[in-house]
């Protein structure tokens, strides 16, 4: 095998951050905003940097508690999908809606009613995993307006 394939399955720097989306009107706006109002501790955990660096999405911790403006409607909330399911779910967490979704290893919630959807990653390490969601309330309320609809 040569050198360079070996190389090929190494990876040097920070590690990976979570997948960019990728926005587009008063969506991106309001993820722009998000991402200048974000606090620099979530549950406890100092905000990292990880590869892509972006608006879109942020780190803390480690393992990361990740957080991705701009992400696609759920597919729980989605009519039509194979997951759809109208009674998924949710949390109040100061005034912003989450729909809960549990994973394997934590937790997902994802904001709803706003006009763009913020997903939180919170892995079990930090159970109870929607103590985070204290921290990311405010910035979101503030920044991402509701939906009219």
């Amino acid at each position: 095998m040569s050198a360079a394939a070996l190389l090929a399955g190494c990876s040097f720097g920070s590690p990976s951050g979570p997948a960019v989306p990728s926005p587009s009107g008063a969506a991106a706006s309001a993820c722009r905003d998000l991402a200048e109002a974000l606090p620099e501790r979530v549950d406890g955990q100092e905000r990292v940097t990880r590869e892509p660096v972006s608006d879109y999405t942020a780190v803390w911790g480690d393992p990361g508690i990740e957080l991705r403006c701009g992400v696609r409607r759920p597919e729980r909330l989605t009519s039509g999908s194979e997951h759809y399911n109208p009674l998924a779910e949710a949390v109040v967490v100061n005034d912003v809606d989450w729909l809960l979704e549990e994973l394997a290893d934590g937790h997902r919630f994802t904001t709803v009613g706003r006009d763009a959807f913020v997903e939180v990653t919170v892995p079990a390490a930090y159970a109870p995993e929607v103590n985070a969601l204290t921290d990311l309330a405010r910035p979101v309320a503030t920044t991402v307006p509701r939906s009219p609809t």
